[in-house]
């Protein structure tokens, strides 16, 4: 490990498990303190535990990201425990089945729309102030591969994650030149508790899935939270508004 979040503080929302998770654990060993945010609480704090028996500092939030006074709740309890934030990886999300968008009801638009976009509009507004009254930070947001290009029987799901690609590069703009840098990941398929469902968790699932793929496998969630700890990095300093694809070529 290069210890390059020393003395960082970092917040990463959508912790309990898959890409979440391995950031959070990534974060840690590289030596940021890291609140870890879910709306499962017994989640969050197991992350929590892992990264304190490796020797790490963490924080266990719960916070449901489509409530404005959980993200504000939970961010300044990030401040009032660590004093300061340093880097936020907006992660918290939600999938939807595949289906006709003719088949999805309106609360699942709504709940879609909910956590996957709003979600990462009331935590980038609050990281947003907190960092420019610190002197400045990095935020990473989970897009998808679907927020880049279009896939049969995900409309909804694809509607949210372009959009987190669209509030991500305009918000990166209005706040670059004062020492603010936001960006996006966008994963392809991940092997994750998330992909477990997508696929109904049978082999002949995830044999379609990985179909997909031109390099013939899932990613693992620590190639996704290498990606997002680069984009935090200050080997990033230039990396200003980019959607940052980590897809093993599927939308190539």
């Amino acid at each position: 490990m290069t210890g390059r979040f020393d003395g960082k503080v970092a917040f990463v929302t959508g912790a309990t498990t898959g890409i979440g998770r391995a950031t959070a654990l990534a974060f840690a060993r590289e030596g940021a303190a890291v609140a870890v945010a879910d709306i499962r609480f017994d989640g969050a704090q197991e992350t929590a535990r892992q990264i304190e028996a490796d020797g790490g500092q963490a924080l266990a939030l719960a916070c449901d990201v489509s409530r404005a006074e959980d993200v504000d709740a939970a961010l300044a309890a990030v401040v009032e425990r660590f004093g300061r934030l340093d880097v936020a990886f907006n992660n918290a999300g939600v999938e939807q089945p595949r289906k006709r968008i003719t088949e999805v009801a309106d609360d699942e638009f709504d709940r879609l729309v909910a956590v996957n976009l709003r979600g990462v509009f009331l935590t980038m507004r609050r990281e947003v102030e907190l960092m420019l009254a610190g002197g400045g930070g990095a935020i990473v947001n989970t897009s998808s591969g679907a927020g880049v290009k279009a896939f049969r029987d995900q409309a909804a799901y694809a509607a949210t994650k372009h959009g987190v690609v669209g509030l991500t590069t305009s918000a990166a703009l209005e706040v670059a030149d004062r020492g603010v840098r936001i960006n996006a990941v966008c994963p392809g398929i991940v092997d994750t508790a998330m992909m477990g469902r997508v696929t109904g968790g049978t082999d002949e699932g995830y044999a379609a899935v990985i179909a997909q793929e031109p390099n013939g496998r899932m990613g693992r969630p620590e190639e996704i939270a290498a990606a997002v700890l680069w984009l935090c990095s200050d080997d990033a300093a230039f990396t200003v508004g980019h959607a940052m694809v980590v897809d093993g070529g599927q939308t190539a």
